[in-house]
């Protein structure tokens, strides 16, 4: 009987191990079909296509942790870098009419607000900075969006890698560096629109923001996107590189002794990581509707850090499940929550308002949730999943 269980059960695991393509398919295919029947909202659909984003920044993450053992704590610049590329543009389109500088260009409405004048300066001298300008079409957007992030990665890399810098010591001087990067996007006079922010986002490529069907077609994209990312990281992984690199998380002085550079490897995969962030902060800026330099903090980096441990690190589905789960959470447990409505009119009203769920509860949830996978799933949620679709062998002792 076990046996004719185990030859139709196993044919079902053996197709589901795979929950990566189970995970696209669901989002894919249920999430617009659920909005177009009218059961789920815009509104969802445009949360959801955030968190597919965020998910793009923590597989980028398992790619220098997971895979290639460094703790990094900026991927939130990378993210933000990113998402300042896609905003400076959407600013750029967005806002009132009528703001034209001594040069012609058109100043963007949200930079206009918190223009730092200078001593002797009038609202008419208020020109548009250089640096904006190159944001002003969609096509360098999208290509500055992804160099800049990487570039920076590069000259990060290429000093703290060539210093042998890795360890806690590579995990400190990230957040340093996002820390220093945030100061400086939070200077009003920096011309970033500081704590203020990217606001006034009408249009993307001449589509409306507000528009549903926009809304709807940038979740796809994002979909899209962040299939793509996994297939390359994928591809990565199963090459010699990908070999290499779990060589330098495993053992790096051996790899060093026997003719490799691992600091060139780790300069590229650091580089990549940072473009898959900064695509995600593309992608993220136009369905959040504002960008600012919150997005940046070191708080967001740690976050990161727990959705690639909550789904499994070194997984890359790991982390979009992680990332799912976790903001998803969140979304549900910060507001309050009558878990218990049935229990309304058996109880005082003193006792029922104890029950209700309070969005203060929240951290202790993450916290605790945190603690159960490190001492009870080390290998994430999708360990779960591993195991269930692993096919059983009965093993016979004579």
């Amino acid at each position: 009987m076990i046996d004719t269980v185990n030859k139709l059960v196993t044919p079902l695991r053996l197709c589901s191990r795979d929950y990566a393509v189970w995970m696209a398919l669901a989002c894919g295919i249920a999430v617009p079909c659920l909005y177009l029947v009218g059961w789920i909202s815009i509104d969802t659909v445009n949360m959801l296509g955030r968190y597919l984003a965020l998910a793009l920044v923590a597989i980028s993450l398992d790619l220098v942790w997971g895979y290639t053992g460094m703790l990094c704590l900026c991927q939130s610049l990378f993210f933000a870098l990113g998402g300042y590329a896609m905003g400076m543009y959407l600013a750029h389109h967005g806002g009132p009419e009528g703001l034209i500088d001594h040069a012609g260009w058109k100043i963007p409405a949200c930079l206009y607000v918190v223009y730092p004048y200078g001593v002797g300066e009038l609202p008419g001298d208020a020109m548009t900075p250089w640096f904006w300008k190159p944001f002003y079409s969609l096509p360098g957007t999208v290509a500055l969006g992804l160099i800049i992030p990487g570039m920076v990665a590069l000259v990060i890399g290429f000093f703290v890698f060539r210093s042998r810098v890795r360890g806690v010591f590579f995990a400190v001087l990230t957040q340093a560096v996002t820390l220093a990067a945030w100061l400086i996007f939070c200077m009003n006079n920096m011309k970033l629109c500081g704590t203020n922010g990217l606001t006034r986002f009408d249009q993307l490529a001449g589509f409306q923001l507000s528009d549903p069907n926009t809304r709807l077609g940038l979740y796809m994209i994002t979909l899209g996107s962040l299939s793509v990312v996994y297939w390359l990281c994928w591809l990565i992984i199963k090459s010699r590189l990908g070999r290499v690199l779990v060589a330098i998380r495993d053992n790096e002085k051996r790899l060093r002794f026997v003719g490799y550079k691992p600091y060139l490897f780790k300069m590229f995969i650091f580089s990549v990581s940072a473009m898959i962030a900064g695509l995600g902060g593309m992608l993220y800026a136009p369905q959040m509707g504002i960008f600012t330099p919150t997005n940046m903090e070191v708080r967001e980096s740690i976050l990161v850090v727990v959705w690639v441990a909550v789904g499994g690190r070194g997984t890359l589905s790991g982390p979009i499940a992680g990332t799912l789960l976790v903001n998803l959470l969140y979304n549900l447990l910060t507001s309050r929550q009558e878990f218990f409505w049935f229990l309304q009119d058996y109880l005082a009203p003193a006792t029922y308002d104890k029950l209700v769920w309070s969005p203060d509860y929240w951290p202790f949830v993450l916290g605790g949730l945190f603690i159960i996978v490190v001492l009870y799933l080390p290998k994430g949620i999708t360990s779960i999943w591993r195991w269930w679709t692993t096919p059983k062998t009965n093993v016979v002792v004579p």
